[in-house]
């Protein structure tokens, strides 16, 4: 395997990385940017816990190849939270309850912010729809979807007030 000098924008910030060009983007934010938010799950694309933000895309990192990221912005859920302070969803989530365990949460908080970028107040089946791709086995469906709408509805109200 042949590496190379690659250039990427991880929460709006440039870093460069020397790696083989078809290594996962997670093995690439855990281990080069040390960003240990995103989580390893199945490996296949099918739990959702490792799921970026790639230019607004929800996207799986574990079979995304790094070089397919070159020069797209790549959020994580780490670059959710802006200026010190959580993203809506991240505190909803906090205040429904919503984390059990936390390992699926990663992605979901992902997915749940592509969907309120493009949906600013979503129905309940549309974020049922959304999240579908994720996999959680604590059993917190409910709580994580009033999160969202939750999350949806604060969001709405603080851009009706700006």
């Amino acid at each position: 395997m042949a590496t190379r000098v690659i250039n990427l924008n991880v929460n709006d910030r440039a870093c460069t990385v020397q790696a083989d060009e078809n290594t996962p983007l997670i093995y690439v934010l855990r281990q080069d940017d040390a960003l240990k938010g995103t989580r390893f799950g199945c490996g296949a694309s099918q739990c959702g816990s490792c799921h970026v933000l790639i230019d607004g895309v929800s996207l799986p990192s574990c079979d995304t190849p790094v070089w397919a990221a070159e020069g797209k912005a790549i959020v994580t859920v780490e670059g959710l939270a802006q200026g010190g302070k959580l993203h809506p969803l991240q505190q909803a989530f906090i205040d429904e309850q919503a984390a059990q365990c936390g390992y699926c949460l990663s992605g979901i908080l992902i997915s749940a912010a592509a969907l309120l970028a493009e949906q600013a107040q979503p129905t309940e089946a549309q974020v049922r729809q959304a999240l579908d791709k994720h996999l959680c086995r604590c059993g917190s469906h409910n709580r994580i979807v009033r999160a969202v709408l939750r999350a949806a509805d604060v969001m709405h109200r603080q851009g009706a007030a700006a």
